[in-house]
């Protein structure tokens, strides 16, 4: 489709659209007239998905389907959407990935797909979108990362609070870098939220026996970011009781925090 032109209405890219989250972001996108390019590896998901907010909001939404854990992922994305004549206005790197079990209980390739979807090709798509937006002057960035990006590492998840925190610090300098051409950039930081990335993770079972009095929903995460991203905030930390969590995280004793956050994980960790 190339030669389409640039439409008139901003074009959001979210990855990890299928659901959760990323779901929330584009529903939140659509209805603020926003086209959509949706990325996921549920590629019938996605598709469905497109269909109904296209119509639903007189937009234009499009499905990309990718495996975000493949090398250099990012490439086919952004080449899809430029033969469709297409820039990308705001960037949403919200695929997820999680493993729960010890880092070297799954084969070494389970470990690499999670860094390429976590961190190479979250920032192979902001190295690419970058450009275009300083050029034009504008755009926007939201990264998710987690509350645990705070925390220390335990057992299990062994690279994610490690791939979370480079999220955070990879938002922040960004920030220092292209917030004088126009270009906006947010790091999120959610707790516990209601989305399939436990049941993705195997630790569903685990989560639904917990008391978790403060889950947020997908919806509410989507709609604190877009927000923070429009007034420039660089992190944000959806919730005032992850806003604790997290001022106790950073200011309490390290080994009183590592002590906490192991025994609280243990219940997390599956059995290699």
């Amino acid at each position: 489709m190339a030669g389409q032109g640039r439409s008139e209405r901003p074009l959001a890219l979210v990855t990890g659209a299928s659901s959760g989250i990323g779901e929330a972001f584009a529903r939140a996108y659509a209805a603020r007239g926003h086209d959509l390019a949706l990325v996921a590896r549920r590629a019938e998901r996605l598709q469905a998905l497109s269909a109904e907010l296209s119509a639903g909001h007189g937009i234009e939404a499009f499905a990309v389907p990718t495996d975000l854990a493949e090398w250099e992922a990012h490439k086919p994305v952004l080449e899809a959407l430029a033969a469709r004549g297409r820039e990308v206005d705001i960037l949403v790197n919200n695929a997820g990935f999680g493993i729960a079990q010890s880092f070297t209980g799954v084969p070494w390739s389970r470990q690499r797909d999670f860094l390429m979807t976590l961190v190479v090709n979250a920032c192979g798509l902001a190295y690419g979108v970058i450009p275009p937006m300083v050029q034009r002057g504008s755009g926007a960035i939201v990264n998710i990362a987690s509350l645990a990006g705070f925390a220390p590492g335990a057992a299990g998840h062994t690279l994610y609070p490690g791939a979370k925190s480079l999220m955070i610090k990879f938002s922040q300098a960004l920030d220092a870098e292209y917030r004088a051409n126009g270009v906006k950039v947010t790091a999120v930081c959610p707790g516990f939220t209601q989305t399939e990335f436990a049941q993705a993770a195997g630790t569903q079972q685990i989560m639904d026996a917990s008391f978790r009095p403060f889950f947020q929903t997908a919806e509410q995460v989507a709609e604190a970011a877009i927000r923070a991203n429009a007034r420039g905030q660089v992190v944000l930390i959806p919730g005032w009781h992850n806003q604790i969590a997290a001022a106790l995280l950073q200011h309490l004793p390290q080994a009183l925090v590592g002590a906490v956050i192991r025994r609280g994980a243990a219940k997390y960790h599956l059995e290699d």
